[in-house]
C-alpha cells in the first residue's frame, strides 16, 4: 500500500478500528460483570456487552442512583463509570472517576479504572501514567499491560504498543483480548493480512467473546469478503445482536470507495508530482 493512501486509510479507520481496540483492551482492565455483584450494588440481569442500548441505560440510572448515595464506594463508581462509557458519555465518566480516585488514592482497581476514563476521554498520557501507578512489578497485570498497549496504539506508537501486548501474552499466552489488539494495531497501519492472522487466532479461542469476532469481521470484510464478514458478525448471536452487527459492519466498510478513490487519485500523474518531493 502507498504510504500516501496507509496515511489516508489509518485516518479513517482511526475512529471506528482504534475505539474498538480500545474498548476490548480497557473492558479487559476491571470487567464490569466480574465486580457488578457486591455488597448493595445493583446486579445485572445479564453481561454487559449483549444488553441493548435500553438496557444500558437502565442500568446506567440504577448504578447511578447507588452512586449518589455513596459516591466515595470504590465498586459502584468503578462499576458507574464503565457503564457511562459504554453509554458514551466519557466526559461524566472521567469525572466519576476523578472523584472516586480521591477517596481511594491507593486502590489498585481504582486507579486502573481511573486510567481507562482518562484514555477514554482523549487524555492518553495521563492515562499510561494512571494505568502505570496501578501496575506492581512484582505481580504485572496482563489486563494493564494490554490497555497500554491500547492506548499507544491510540497515540500513533505502534511498535511499542505491539512490544507491551507481546509482554502481555509471555503472562497470559492464547489471551483473545489481547492477540484481538494485537491484531487490531496492524489494522491501523494498513496491514490487514497480518491483522488478520491474529484476528483469527484470537476468534479461534474458547473464551473469545462477540466483540473479538466483530474485529475479525471488519478486518475480513475491509479486504473485499463481505459476505465471510457477514457470516463471522452473525456467529453465536441472537438475530437482534447479529443485525446491528451487521449494520456496524456495513457503516464502516461503507467508507471502502472512498478510500479506493483515493488510491486513484495516487496514480495520477499530480500525485505522482508531489510524491517524488516528498
Amino acid at each position: 500500500m502507498p504510504a500516501s493512501l496507509t496515511t489516508t486509510f489509518t485516518n479513517r479507520i482511526l475512529q471506528g478500528a482504534a475505539a474498538s481496540l480500545l474498548v476490548l483492551a480497557l473492558a479487559g482492565c476491571s470487567t464490569t460483570k466480574d465486580r457488578m455483584t457486591t455488597g448493595s450494588v445493583p446486579k445485572l440481569t445479564k453481561p454487559v456487552e449483549e444488553m441493548d442500548a435500553t438496557e444500558l441505560r437502565s442500568a446506567t440510572d440504577r448504578l447511578g442512583q447507588a452512586y449518589e448515595k455513596n459516591p466515595r464506594d470504590p465498586v459502584t463508581g468503578v462499576n458507574y463509570a464503565n457503564l457511562l462509557r459504554m453509554n458514551g458519555r466519557d466526559t461524566q465518566a472521567l469525572a466519576v472517576m476523578q472523584q472516586v480516585a480521591i477517596a481511594n488514592p491507593a486502590d489498585r482497581n481504582v486507579l486502573a479504572a481511573y486510567g481507562k476514563a482518562q484514555a477514554a476521554a482523549g487524555q492518553f498520557q495521563q492515562a499510561l501514567d494512571t494505568i502505570g501507578r496501578a501496575q506492581t512489578p512484582d505481580r504485572p497485570d496482563w489486563k494493564l499491560i494490554s490497555a497500554q498497549g491500547a492506548i499507544l496504539d491510540q497515540m500513533g506508537r505502534a511498535s511499542d504498543a505491539r512490544q507491551r501486548y507481546r509482554d502481555a501474552l509471555d503472562i497470559q499466552p492464547n489471551e483473545p483480548s489481547i492477540l484481538s489488539n494485537l491484531g487490531m494495531s496492524y489494522v491501523l497501519t494498513g496491514d490487514l493480512r497480518t491483522a488478520e492472522t491474529y484476528l483469527r487466532s484470537a476468534a479461534s479461542q474458547p473464551t473469545a467473546d462477540s466483540r473479538v469476532r466483530q474485529n475479525l469481521a471488519l478486518v475480513v470484510g475491509l479486504q473485499g469478503r463481505f459476505p465471510e464478514a457477514e457470516q463471522i458478525a452473525r456467529r453465536e448471536l441472537s438475530p437482534q445482536q447479529a443485525d446491528a452487527n451487521v449494520a456496524y459492519l456495513r457503516g464502516m466498510l461503507s467508507q471502502q470507495n472512498s478510500w479506493q478513490k483515493l488510491a486513484a487519485k495516487d496514480k495520477t500523474p499530480q500525485a505522482a508530482g508531489d510524491s517524488n518531493t516528498n
